[in-house]
């Protein structure tokens, strides 16, 4: 598959409303994980705009290719993208964690249409992502799995146990990507249990892997183009990325994971990121 400029281009436009959205919501909410939703929207964009099979007009199309957020912690970078791609109207964004019954409550659930399953108590994406795709051999359906685990959360066994299995499953119709962006709620992630090294882990269990700049989207592409790695094993790609990504005074910085700007940081920064009018009610 040939990738072209213009394809680039938009994905990159993409990515930047992901953030812009992501800086918008939380802030008006007052709440929201802003750091671990912004290292997420090159792999987001991407994989919304060149690689799913997706009918935001048909979202429990059978065939459809599924996408679970096993860090659903980052579902403000998820709304932005199932709102940019139709499944739901964009005004609905302002609803996010204001009102009790919202369709954008913290973490995501199947209420809204394009979420695979409800996600946030880290260390079972992956094992979903396994029992779909092997639904998918079962029934001889074409379709793919995508996980999206951050790398704190791969702390968690349940993990490794998943991984077992879809190695012994072949699983080549699942894949992993793993946000690498070095830090967790308190600290870098190798200050906590460290992981390295993460890609002989990921090899020992049976997965092929590739290890890309998750902020790089020809890189990105390239890799997804690549799926299955190898015929008959599940393929894993580690994204290097940087927490907080796009937003300055957040980048690489652990106070992040749960922090959002405050009103007056908002318009400080507003023409400088060309960012949207905070409207209150």
């Amino acid at each position: 598959m040939n990738i072209s400029f213009e394809q680039i281009d938009l994905i990159k436009q993409t990515a930047n409303l992901i953030r812009k959205d992501c800086i918008w919501m939380s802030t008006r909410a007052g709440t929201g994980h802003l750091g671990p939703a912004l290292s997420l929207a090159e792999i987001l964009a991407t994989l919304y705009k060149s690689v799913l099979k997706v009918d935001p007009q048909n979202p429990k199309w059978p065939d459809r290719d599924r996408l679970i957020l096993s860090k659903g912690h980052g579902c403000l970078a998820l709304y932005s993208i199932l709102s940019q791609m139709g499944f739901f109207e964009r005004k609905l964004l302002g609803d996010f964690c204001t009102k009790y019954d919202t369709m954008l409550p913290g973490h995501p659930e199947t209420k809204l249409p394009g979420v695979e399953s409800n996600t946030g108590s880290l260390g079972h994406g992956i094992a979903l992502g396994v029992g779909m795709a092997l639904a998918a051999k079962m029934d001889k359906k074409e379709y793919r799995v995508f996980v999206i685990t951050g790398d704190g959360e791969l702390q968690e066994g349940s993990n490794w146990e998943a991984a077992m299995t879809a190695a012994y499953y072949g699983l080549d119709n699942l894949i992993v990507i793993v946000d690498r962006n070095m830090l967790q709620l308190g600290d870098f992630t190798e200050n906590i249990t460290r992981l390295e090294p993460l890609a002989e882990k990921w090899k020992s269990f049976g997965w092929c892997v590739e290890i890309i700049d998750g902020h790089d989207i020809e890189k990105l592409l390239t890799a997804f183009n690549k799926i299955p790695f190898v015929k008959g094993q599940p393929s894993v790609i580690i994204a290097n990325t940087v927490k907080g990504k796009g937003l300055k005074i957040a980048e690489n910085k652990v106070e992040w994971h749960y922090k959002v700007l405050s009103y007056e940081q908002y318009e400080e920064l507003k023409n400088e990121m060309s960012l949207e009018e905070l409207y209150h009610e």
